[in-house]
């Protein structure tokens, strides 16, 4: 078994924390960019309890959310400060929010300039190009947005930052990218419809509502042992509760093509 996915045990937190009550997370990825998650979400009031690969949040929801006394440190992970903030964009007071040198040199624009279109304040270096953010949370009007360079992330920040809009958000890609963030808010009792390359959120404060969330192996940790797997002779690599959405499988339908035999059996 590899480790969990990263990209759904960010979101799995950041969903836990904003829901009212409890989520339970299994096989989560305790690596430092995941972690460094749950450190902003604590400092923002939320009690979240980890032990090894087993988390549980206990939140009040968007309510519970309290200013932090501290700058948050996403430390190295673009996930974190992305989605993030869209989440502080809709939040009644004022937050600041950072990493390490990696993340001080990554151009924040494309988020930015969305969060900003539904009435966020948001500045910071070069007029918000780069961190160190400083957002004045507030309330935010639901937009229509078409992602100009196909991004799950600045997605991901623009429809969390509509769940608490006045009215309903849409956003447009050009090309569909992983679904994690729309699959896991149904999943929490959000509403939300995906028609083709078209996501529309309702807003007007929705209230999620906690849960247990099992995070799938990774299959990108999973590719590598893929790749030894195919080009090993005689070699037989069984690979057991790995992630098998739409939208990361490329990986076994390029090795299938190149004529590697691989069996793929669902559970």
């Amino acid at each position: 078994e590899v480790p969990g996915d990263k990209s759904i045990s960010h979101r799995a937190i950041m969903f836990g924390s904003i829901a009212e009550g409890e989520t339970t997370i299994e096989n989560f990825l305790a690596g430092e960019d995941c972690l460094s998650t749950i450190s902003c979400f604590r400092k923002l009031g939320v009690d979240i309890q980890q032990e090894g690969t087993n988390v549980t949040i206990n939140s009040k929801g968007w309510k519970g959310l309290q200013e932090p006394t501290d700058l948050l440190d996403v430390g190295n992970s673009g996930t974190t400060i992305r989605l993030m903030s869209g989440i502080l964009s809709s939040l009644p007071f004022q937050t600041r929010i950072s990493g390490d040198e990696s993340i001080a040199k990554r151009p924040m624009t494309r988020v930015v300039e969305p969060l900003r279109l539904m009435g966020a304040s948001i500045n910071g270096r070069e007029n918000g190009k780069y961190t160190p953010l400083t957002i004045n949370g507030g309330q935010l009007n639901g937009i229509t947005y078409e992602l100009p360079v196909a991004s799950a992330q600045v997605k991901s920040s623009i429809l969390l930052a509509g769940l608490q809009a006045k009215g309903k958000t849409i956003v447009i890609e050009k090309e569909q990218t992983r679904n994690h963030t729309e699959t896991m808010l149904k999943n929490f009792g959000g509403k939300i419809v995906s028609e083709g390359n078209r996501i529309t959120v309702e807003g007007n404060q929705q209230h999620l509502k906690g849960t247990h969330v099992t995070v799938p192996g990774d299959i990108s940790s999973a590719a590598f042992f893929l790749v030894a797997g195919a080009i090993v002779p005689n070699s037989s690599i069984t690979l057991k509760n790995v992630g098998l959405n739409e939208t990361r499988t490329g990986i076994i339908n390029v090795l299938q093509n190149m004529g590697a035999s691989i069996n793929v059996i669902q559970t």
